[in-house]
Order: C-alpha cells, then sequence, then structure tokens
C-alpha cells in the first residue's frame, strides 16, 4: 500500500523503515533534506514540500502526520488538507488532544477529507518490537488502512492468549484496535499515558525507599545496604510487578546503579494533564495518576533519586533527553 509520512523524527523514521520491509510504497516529508534524502535510500520516495508529496500519491491518498503535538501538528494538516481531496485521508499519529481531532474531524468533513487520530506507543523500540496502536475515526478510512496498521503493529508473538480470548474478534491481539469515532484513538492513548505516569512512579518512589534503606537516621540493624540492579532484574522473572518498563528500569541500573548522569529533571508531554482534565470533567477520582504529574511539576524545583528513575526510564523507552543528562553528558566530554 502507497502511504506519505510527514515528520521523519525517532518515531517517525522508524514507522517508515518497518513500513518498507513490509512492502509498502512511502513518500516522505521532514524539515531537514538530509533527512528525507537518508529514508529515500532506504527505498522510500523523497518530496521537496507537502504539495509536492500529495502530488506524488496515487488517490486515493493516505498522509500519516508525525510531528510534534500542538501548532505543528495544527499547521501541518491544515496544509495537507488544502491539497488532498474527497476520499483522502489524513493520519494524526502523534499526541494530540483528543477535542482537536474532533474539531479537525469535522472541518475536513465538509471537504470529503477522511480524519483518523492513531494514539501510537513504541517509542525508539518500535521499529523492531512494533507499535501499539490505539485508531479513532470513521470505519471506512479505518479499514481502508489495516494492511498499514498490521504492518506497524507486533502480532501476536509469543505473548500468552488471554483465556476466553479466543471467543472474540476483532485485531486487539495483534496489537492494534479501532477504539471508535474521531478522537477516541487519542483519547485512549491519552488515559494510557496517564496510567503510565503512574507506574513509573510507583517504581521511581520504590527504588527510592531502597537506595535510602542506608539511612543514619534508621537503626543500625534496619539499615540494608541493597543491590538495585538485582532487585530490579529478579521482579523481572515470575514477579507480579514485571512489565516492560521494569525490564528498562533493569537496563538503567545495570548500566549505572546510582543514575548519576541523570539529574531528575522530569517533563510531562501533556497527555497526564489531559487525562486528569478528563478525571475532572467526569468526575471520576484520579488521585494516583494526579499525584505522579504533581510529582514532575515539583521534580523541576528538587531533585531525587525517584526522579532520576523517572528520567532514565523516559530516556530508554523514548529516547527522551532530559536537560540534566545534557549537561552530564557534555561534562564527560568535556573532561
Amino acid at each position: 500500500m502507497q502511504l506519505g509520512m510527514v515528520g521523519l523524527g525517532r518515531m517517525g523514521a522508524n514507522m517508515t523503515r518497518r513500513l518498507i520491509r513490509g512492502g509498502h510504497q512511502l513518500v516522505v516529508s521532514d524539515l531537514s533534506p538530509d533527512t528525507v534524502k537518508q529514508l529515500a535510500g532506504a527505498g522510500a520516495s523523497g518530496s521537496s514540500s507537502l504539495e509536492d508529496l500529495v502530488g506524488k500519491l496515487k488517490p486515493p491518498r493516505a498522509a500519516w502526520v508525525m510531528v510534534p503535538a500542538g501548532g505543528p501538528t495544527e499547521q501541518t494538516v491544515q496544509k495537507l488538507a488544502q491539497h488532498m481531496q474527497a476520499g483522502d485521508v489524513i493520519i494524526d499519529g502523534g499526541n494530540s488532544y483528543f477535542k482537536d481531532d474532533v474539531r479537525r474531524a469535522g472541518q475536513f468533513k465538509s471537504k470529503g477529507i477522511h480524519y483518523v487520530d492513531v494514539g501510537t506507543s513504541g517509542g525508539v523500540w518500535g521499529l523492531e518490537r512494533g507499535y501499539c496502536m490505539m485508531i479513532g475515526g470513521p470505519k471506512e478510512a479505518v479499514q481502508r488502512l489495516d494492511p498499514i496498521f498490521r504492518t506497524l503493529a507486533p502480532g501476536v508473538g509469543d505473548i500468552p492468549r488471554t483465556p476466553g480470548r479466543e471467543k472474540l474478534d476483532g485485531t486487539a491481539e495483534q496489537g492494534y484496535i479501532h477504539c471508535g469515532p474521531s478522537g477516541s484513538g487519542h483519547f485512549v492513548k491519552m488515559v494510557h499515558n496517564g496510567i503510565e505516569y503512574g507506574i513509573m512512579q510507583a517504581y521511581a518512589e520504590g527504588f527510592d525507599i531502597f537506595k535510602n534503606a542506608t539511612s543514619k537516621d534508621l537503626p543500625e540493624d534496619i539499615r540494608y545496604d541493597l543491590n538495585l540492579p538485582d532487585i530490579a532484574e529478579v521482579w523481572r522473572r515470575g514477579s507480579v510487578v514485571s512489565s516492560w518498563l521494569l525490564d528498562l528500569t533493569a537496563m538503567a541500573l545495570t548500566e549505572n546503579p546510582t543514575l548519576s548522569e541523570y539529574e531528575g529533571y522530569v517533563q510531562d508531554s501533556g497527555e497526564g494533564r489531559w487525562t486528569i482534565q478528563a478525571a475532572l470533567e467526569e468526575a471520576v477520582p484520579a488521585e494516583v495518576l494526579t499525584a505522579a504529574l504533581y510529582v514532575r511539576f515539583r521534580s523541576r524545583q528538587q531533585h531525587t533519586f525517584a526522579e532520576k528513575m523517572l528520567s532514565a526510564m523516559r530516556q530508554k523507552f523514548g529516547g527522551h533527553v532530559e536537560a540534566g543528562a545534557v549537561k552530564a553528558s557534555s561534562t564527560k566530554k568535556s573532561a
């Protein structure tokens, strides 16, 4: 299947490579001509502008936008829509606010252009592992794009089947689902990321307790000098708290048990805030997720080992480099 990919950053470039491996024809666009040239060398067709990209796609066209949420996404999809026609599809695979999806879908519907929102999880590991996708939009457009979703998704793999799942239809076991109408895909991804904040915070706080078990404020007979890399590793094997995030935690601690390269400054990417806003609108108590978001705010004022853990996990699963890590890296280089 032919697809346009707009935005060749960490995820967009790897998604392009995975689709090319799967036999799809990709036309790519990016603000960096060198990046376009690099992907063209990997089998994609390059383009010099969004208009050029649309011109190289055969109707009915499909263009996937993978640029930062907010202004960049808004500007990109609006420019694409100017050059597209009825029956074409614009896919937003970034982390847009779901209410923006609803607005844009309504706007483009009058022109006959389909708008599909895809909450995409997988980070920098998606090229090999595949991407978990939560999709919103008109059924007709989503079904037409199924070959793209199936290639990007991880597939069944070696994950044990949920008992009783054989009686159910759908693509969930493949790693992607059509959640519902416009905005629903990003709504589900938004809450997914809010939950992610909570899980990460729980790990971070737990390991902070381990690290401080040597405190001189404790009676000497209950001071423990614990091996944090070993604890993370043993929990990966048979524990009920095992997860991919724990795998990444174990990796970070094995590389450096003190996490000295991380300052503890932790950003929030927006979805955590939006999740809390949704909880407020629905009058749903979300104490853990709210607290996890507030800890990220506090991390920008003072830093604990727990926040270094959060920073390390974000770097491992998404390639996010915090301000402190950049300074630490620069210091090492200058040394």
